[in-house]
């Protein structure tokens, strides 16, 4: 084969390389991988999550042992929590039989200045450890066994940041020979917004140039709602709690394509019945036809989730 031959061959094969890279990084950079991404980011019904490592407290140990507990602490919603907002703590045993700083609360952040949330360069959202300590575990004379059910409890200030798309219209209820883009109607969410609390429904209605909105928001998470303003640091203790301060939730909605929105309960909490609420809010809506827009709803709280182990302490055997 001639040597022009060759070359026209292998340029032929580099131009095929070439273009193949060249297709794979355009892959890469479709929207459609991005949407999916964001669209991950976006969804689920967790905030922050915890799990007890295993023998990280062993299930049978002797007293005058020392006792270890260890727990991997991961942010899986989207909401970035920084190092004074979210807190662990161990309940359910008896101080006296198990002291040291095994209930002292302990912050999420591990020694880190923020835990943060699920993003799309991390859609696994961020991670620490703790460890909990007592070197003076030691049982009552004629106590034999002590079975006590440790209670990890963690409890974070979180916030859900919801975005329907509506539709509103100004001229709903007038004659018009113009082809709408749009009908107000009500709009289901499924599938959480990256956080325990979530709006799971926003019916829309029209009154004049008011638009009505009935927002209905869950609980879909495994824990309890708590006042936004209740201390983190002491909310596994029923003492510092007062019934006020269960299933209150603070709410900020604004329509984009609007102006002010005037909202009810008019304090700016809603209190959920068996994990439910309702905020219904009013906005005058300046445009000549219909069109579509976010709705920016966002909703802050505490949340209160706890985790169970049951131990065994015996007696260190004498000679």
């Amino acid at each position: 084969m001639k040597k022009s031959v060759w070359k026209a061959v292998v340029l032929l094969v580099l131009l095929v390389f070439l273009i193949s890279c060249k297709g794979r990084v355009a892959s890469g950079e479709d929207p459609r991988n991005t949407e999916a991404i964001l669209k991950e980011v976006q969804s689920g019904i967790k905030g922050v999550e915890i799990e007890i490592l295993p023998n990280y407290p062993p299930d049978i140990l002797y007293d005058q042992n020392e006792l270890i507990a260890i727990i991997d602490v991961k942010n899986k919603g989207n909401h970035n929590l920084e190092a004074q907002e979210c807190f662990v703590q161990i309940t359910g045993f008896d101080p006296n039989i198990i002291g040291s700083i095994f209930g002292v609360p302990q912050s999420c952040a591990g020694g880190i200045e923020t835990l943060e949330g699920k993003n799309v360069f991390n859609t696994g959202g961020g991670f620490s450890q703790l460890e909990f300590s007592s070197s003076n575990v030691l049982l009552p004379d004629d106590i034999l066994e002590y079975n006590p059910t440790l209670n990890f409890v963690t409890c974070y200030n979180y916030e859900t940041k919801a975005n329907p798309q509506i539709c509103v219209d100004p001229a709903f209820y007038q004659v018009s020979t113009e082809q709408k883009t749009c009908r107000p109607s009500d709009v289901s969410m499924s599938g959480g917004h990256g956080a325990p609390v979530a709006v799971s429904r926003v019916n829309v209605d029209m009154v004049g140039n008011k638009a009505i909105f009935s927002i209905d928001i869950v609980n879909q998470g495994s824990g309890k709602v708590l006042h936004p303003d209740t201390d983190v640091r002491s909310c596994a203790d029923n003492a510092q709690l007062k019934h006020t301060d269960l299933d209150k939730v603070r709410f900020n909605v604004n329509l984009v394509g609007g102006s002010s929105t005037d909202c009810k309960p008019n304090d700016g909490l809603v209190r959920l019945s068996n994990g439910r609420g309702k905020i219904v809010c009013t906005s005058q809506v300046d445009a000549p036809s219909a069109f579509e827009t976010p709705l920016k709803v966002s909703l802050q709280y505490n949340y209160i989730q706890s985790q169970q182990k049951k131990i065994k302490i015996i007696r260190t055997p004498t000679g």
